[in-house]
């Protein structure tokens, strides 16, 4: 797979002062916010052998970098989505 060049003008940003940023879409974290904050540490992984789809497989490829998280996220949402379905062991 060949590496597709950068689009932005990287030189240009990196000069650029924080001055000119517009930072006004970005809300304020106030004392509350981190009052709130929780951090949550996602559960450890497990390797394991699983078989797809030869063109399943081969579009997550074709998406970049990164298909084994792709697959984990793609399956996280649907464990999310239906967690309330879930019979108790």
């Amino acid at each position: 797979m060949k590496k597709k060049p950068t689009k932005s003008d990287l030189k240009r940003l990196d000069a650029m002062s924080d001055s000119n940023i517009d930072y006004s879409d970005i809300p304020a974290l106030d004392a509350a916010f981190f009052r709130d904050a929780r951090v949550v540490v996602p559960p450890g992984k497990k390797q394991l052998t699983v078989r797809l789809d030869a063109d399943v497989l081969q579009w997550l490829k074709d998406q970049g970098k990164g298909y084994h998280s792709r697959i984990n996220a793609i399956l996280r949402a649907y464990y999310e989505a239906h967690q309330d379905r879930a019979k108790p062991r």
